[in-house]
């Protein structure tokens, strides 16, 4: 009996050995998995690393990766000898609200503007040392990306200012509304602030280093994106811009009542000008003509005066006849001779000629009356 106890106990023993032998090897295995992967860092094309170890950067060329060809794969001592910071590397939007700042005449006008930055990187190929890479800086000088947005939004807020009060509101309400200017090869008004902005920011006056240079961050672009009026002077400002745009459309207005008064007066003088060359021409060619007429009239009136008289008496009596004419004429008329006997062979009694042929009438000897119905 005591034996098999015995037995039972060694047996027992033996599978507590082999339990604790199975838990040692398994936590040796997981710490060794541990220790493998905080061995192996990804460094991804969206960020820079940095490795420190024992809390110091590592400056053999395998503590900062921030160059193109450092995305991949990469190896380091495990953790805790040597620890990884990642720092984002892409586009960064510092779009802080819009505030209230005062233009050169002391007018309010409420400012939006932004900074578009980013943790600058090193050129492909550098051998640049660990200390003088921009995201070193950056780490050292800011830390993190919470506090470069800060600095950031400082810097901003203590230059823009300074450059909204070198204009005036009247300015800013002419400027057009896109940043370029309406005419070819000029920069517009909002163009040039921002351009002065963001020199400021990338470095102040007074400053040795850049931005860069000092923090390690890349300004890639500074911007006024808003300008507008508080609130309490919109309604003020509208009416003063209406009342400006009034009077520059009255005179607009004027100008070209001026302009038409004066257009037409040359028109009158022209026409009247023409028109009186017109008339001059129309009693010429008028007078040419009659002279003509009465050229031909008298050439024919020589070649056959008693035919003359014949043809001027009957368009006399043409003239004094109509449907509506009752004519009374006695037998010894010349007229009633000359449409009962034809021509005579003596004279009649004819019309004296005058300068127009269209205008001479013949008065018929008459023994009776002529009456109109």
């Amino acid at each position: 009996m005591n034996q098999q106890i015995e037995n039972n106990a060694a047996e027992s023993g033996g599978f507590g050995r082999w339990l604790l032998w199975r838990a040692l090897f398994l936590t040796l295995a997981v710490v060794a998995v541990g220790l493998l992967g905080s061995s192996i860092i990804f460094v991804d094309e969206t960020e820079f690393v940095i490795i420190e170890r024992f809390g110091d950067i590592r400056d053999d060329g395998r503590g900062v990766y921030d160059r193109p060809e450092d995305r991949g794969l990469h190896f380091k001592l495990p953790w805790p000898i040597e620890t990884v910071r990642r720092f984002d590397s892409r586009l960064q939007i510092l779009d802080p609200p819009a505030r209230e700042i005062h233009t050169r005449k002391k007018r309010n006008i409420v400012v939006d503007s932004y900074i578009c930055w980013r943790i600058a990187g090193s050129p492909a190929g550098s051998q640049t040392p660990a200390d003088d890479k921009p995201v070193v800086r950056f780490f050292r000088a800011l830390i993190d990306m919470e506090r470069a947005q800060a600095r950031l939004n400082t810097r901003m807020w203590s230059i823009l200012p300074a450059e909204i009060g070198k204009i005036t509101l009247r300015d800013l309400l002419n400027a057009e509304n896109s940043e370029s200017s309406p005419i070819a090869g000029e920069t517009g008004l909002l163009e040039r602030v921002s351009t002065n902005f963001r020199e400021r920011v990338i470095q102040q006056r007074g400053e040795k280093q850049t931005l860069q240079e000092r923090f390690g961050i890349e300004v890639v672009d500074v911007r006024i994106k808003r300008v507008a009026l508080p609130a309490g002077n919109r309604q003020a400002v509208y009416v003063r811009m209406r009342s400006d745009r009034k009077k520059e459309t009255n005179k607009e207005r004027y100008e070209g009542l001026a302009q038409k008064q004066v257009i037409e007066g040359h028109a009158r003088r022209q026409y009247e000008e023409i028109l009186a060359r017109a008339r001059a021409d129309a009693e010429r060619i008028r007078g040419d003509g009659e002279a003509r007429a009465l050229e031909t009239l008298n050439a024919a009136y020589s070649k056959d005066r008693e035919f003359y008289r014949v043809m001027r008496t009957l368009e006399s009596y043409r003239k004094i006849l109509n449907e509506r004419t009752t004519l009374v004429l006695s037998t010894s008329s010349n007229l009633m001779k000359l449409l009962t006997e034809g021509v005579p062979d003596g004279p009649i009694s004819e019309p004296q000629p005058t300068n127009s042929p269209d205008e001479n009438t013949v008065e018929a000897p008459q023994t009776g009356s002529a009456d109109d119905e």
